[in-house]
């Protein structure tokens, strides 16, 4: 213990000289130029010092700051895209919400297989190369999602009327057994061979589709983060990163803001029917154009991984000044010392995956990775910042891919509102939450107890705001026929016996509302009416259906659903969700810089890389599909497509509140109880090492944003 606490007070006392040896202008080590980031690489022709002369924009870490935000923001509206139009693909392609689940977790497949090999090429391939092909990948990808809607036919909101005959015209009123065309309706005619493998042929696609975007998205984010890492001064990095992540955090927002904009257009704007379309945005029918966001994404992506294959593979180290010259003082002293290691430093020093991965083949790495895998998740820090990263992602991630369904169906707005809704309130809450977090990290220098406790509370305060959300919503409007008993299916024998005498098709879905009682009908032929009449205003038509016998009066009734009784709530429903979700994203800078930092630095490529497979493997691929399923048992009315269950038309609005919001509940609950155990476990470190800081009372705490110098802060850790 003393000759440690010498070996660093001689440390100290050499940074803290100004002497001649602070001037020295060039270092004699190879290792001290390579700490540096000066040394000589095979593919510089240029020495430092006429880089020096002749700075270039693309060896400023800056300058790749900016560039990788644009590259998240881009890549983030693809995947966030498809969040944002999920009820629409839904509608479009016949699929249950956990099917659709499965969709939007796909692409984190290919991601989650690839990933593990980041910690093995991290220190042999060019970094910001890589990230540019990666990106080229994620375009293809978006292009890819666009494909469905070339090769397959054009949408037939109503399956009832001929492909050669304006649709909802005549096909959803009340005729009589009599003189109903025939009883077998549009199964004989829309469920031939060939459409049902259309059907599977572009769902196959778009699975394809996820797979390559999560392919393509396997170097972006951890080569980035670890590129400017290690080229970023070490004060400056939890900025760097705030802002990283507070820049990306608007790729989805932008992603749900182009939706709110795609979705108004009707999905065949390409090929539109002769005579237009009789529908709405607010018709439960409507289909958006939901493929014309992937193709401007794609083209974006495109863009922004152009600059990449400019930057070098290693840059000059970000300078700070006289900060700077004293740590590189600390480095040759410390390299002055090395043989005063003791002998437990140095295998552990070279044990690291950043030593021994250049020297092992790819079957090697596959056999020794998973011993590295278990000594990183020994480290109880580690663990459980991963475990509380992987409760607070899977919120997020059902949050992102149902949170506009849900609106949709709870307040019955639009899928557009809805989009904007989240696009406006909830994303910049998140991003103000993350600048936030970053600059108190950075201005108040925390400690890794000052994070553990700064993260409790934003996980707290998230918790809290969450409990209001199970009151908050509108209960089920009144469907004629429609039984909310669980596992029930309807039939025509459930339905008022004042449509006997129609001959209602069983599989349609053209829902009007009765504006008196509030009841809903799943067609007009439900309802009894036998008349269609079209009201043309300037700038849109309304259709109206008379003489229904099952409507006091005989109408007319409106087309379209009926409007929900509590619409207002979901401003101040949105309002609660933004709070927790800049409350949560208060965590996000603290609890990465725990495990940057809690990690040796050798080690912090594999730390990265296994944070990122965890929450993929836990949180982001299965957490949509629990939601969905979730959602999927709410239903009370399915639709049915060629002898299959295909979306869902009516769910019961309290029990989808009380699930939805309980699965968020829990998960945010788990991630509270994680870092309450943090804060213990470093409360009880820093009284264990209070003892051995009285032994050298010349070293005080350092803070967690400290340089290389804080070798005591990173070992507690």
């Amino acid at each position: 213990m003393r000759q440690d606490c010498s070996w660093r007070s001689q440390t100290w006392a050499v940074a803290s000289q100004d002497g001649p040896v602070g001037m020295e202008p060039q270092m004699p080590d190879k290792d001290t130029k390579a700490m540096m980031g000066t040394e000589d690489t095979p593919g510089d022709k240029a020495s430092p010092d006429s880089q020096d002369l002749r700075p270039s924009v693309f060896h400023s870490i800056k300058f790749f700051v900016l560039c990788h935000s644009l590259l998240q923001l881009a890549q983030l509206m693809i995947s966030g895209y498809l969040k944002s139009s999920i009820s629409t693909v839904e509608k479009r392609f016949g699929l249950s919400s956990q099917t659709s689940g499965l969709l939007a977790a796909f692409n984190e497949v290919g991601n989650t297989t690839l990933i593990v090999f980041v910690s093995y090429f991290g220190s042999r391939v060019h970094r910001p190369r890589l990230i540019g092909c990666g990106a080229i990948l994620v375009a293809l990808a978006g292009l890819l999602m666009t494909l469905p809607h070339f090769i397959s036919e054009p949408y037939h909101y109503d399956r009832t009327s001929p492909g050669d005959t304006p649709q909802d015209f005549e096909a959803s009123l009340c005729l009589t057994t009599t003189s109903a065309p025939a009883s077998t309706p549009s199964n004989g005619s829309s469920c031939s061979g060939y459409t049902e493998a259309q059907h599977l042929a572009a769902v196959g696609i778009m699975f394809m589709a996820q797979t390559l975007l999560g392919v393509g998205s396997v170097p972006i984010q951890p080569f980035g983060i670890s590129y400017i890492d290690d080229f970023a001064h070490g004060n400056n990095s939890p900025l760097y990163l705030g802002i990283l992540f507070a820049v990306t955090m608007m790729g989805p927002g932008m992603a749900y803001g182009l939706g709110g904009l795609m979705l108004r257009l009707y999905v065949d704007i390409d090929r539109m029917p002769e005579g237009g379309i009789n529908l709405t945005s607010k018709d439960p029918r409507w289909v958006g154009a939901w493929w014309l966001g992937f193709l401007i994404s794609a083209v974006a992506v495109a863009l922004a991984a152009i600059p990449y294959f400019f930057f070098p593979r290693e840059m000059v180290k970000e300078k700070d000044g006289l900060h700077f010259q004293r740590r590189v003082l600390v480095i040759v002293s410390k390299g002055k010392d090395s043989s005063e290691q003791t002998p437990e430093e140095s295998p552990k020093k070279q044990d690291g995956l950043a030593q021994i991965a250049p020297d092992l083949t790819v079957v090697q790495f596959i056999k020794v990775f998973p011993r590295v895998l278990l000594r990183t998740l020994r480290h109880p820090i580690f663990l459980l910042v991963v475990l509380s990263q992987v409760c607070v992602s899977s919120m997020v991630a059902g949050m992102a891919t149902f949170l506009p369904k849900f609106l949709e169906r709870q307040f019955s707005i639009t899928a557009s509102y809805a989009n904007m809704l989240i696009g406006c309130l909830s994303i910049p809450s998140a991003i103000v939450g993350i600048v936030v977090g970053g600059i108190l990290v950075k201005r108040l220098r925390l400690g890794p107890m000052r994070c553990s406790v700064l993260c409790l509370l934003g996980a707290l305060f998230c918790l809290l705001f969450t409990l209001p959300l199970f009151f908050m919503g509108c209960p089920t409007h009144q469907i004629a026929g429609i039984f909310h008993g669980p596992g029930s299916q309807p039939g025509l024998e459930s339905f008022p016996g004042c449509m006997e005498p129609c001959a209602c098709p069983p599989d349609d879905f053209n829902p009007v509302c009765d504006p008196s009682t509030r009841v809903e009908y799943l067609t007009p032929c439900h309802a009894g009416c036998t008349t269609r009449v079209v009201q043309e205003a300037l700038d849109k038509s309304q259709v109206f259906y008379t003489n229904c016998s099952c409507v006091a009066g005989g109408g007319p009734v409106p087309a379209g659903s009926c409007d929900s009784a509590c619409s207002h709530l979901v401003l101040p429903f949105m309002l609660l969700i933004s709070l927790g979700a800049a409350m949560a994203s208060v965590t996000h800078t603290p609890s990465f810089m725990l495990i940057l930092r809690g990690v040796k630095k050798e080690d912090k490529t594999l730390a990265v890389g296994i944070q990122f497979m965890l929450l993929r493997v836990l949180a982001w691929m299965p957490s949509p599909v629990i939601h969905g399923s979730a959602i999927d048992t709410t239903c009370v009315h399915w639709d049915w497509s060629c002898g299959r269950r295909a979306v869902c038309r009516y769910y019961d609005h309290d029990l989808l509140r009380t699930r939805f919001i309980g699965l968020q509940f829990f998960f945010k609950t788990g991630s509270l109880a994680c870092f309450a155990l943090i804060m213990a476990i470093l409360r009880q470190q820093g009284k264990e090492e209070g003892t051995k800081v009285v032994t050298c009372p010349g070293l005080q705490q350092q803070p967690l944003m400290s340089g290389p110098e804080k070798k005591p802060e990173e070992s507690r850790v």
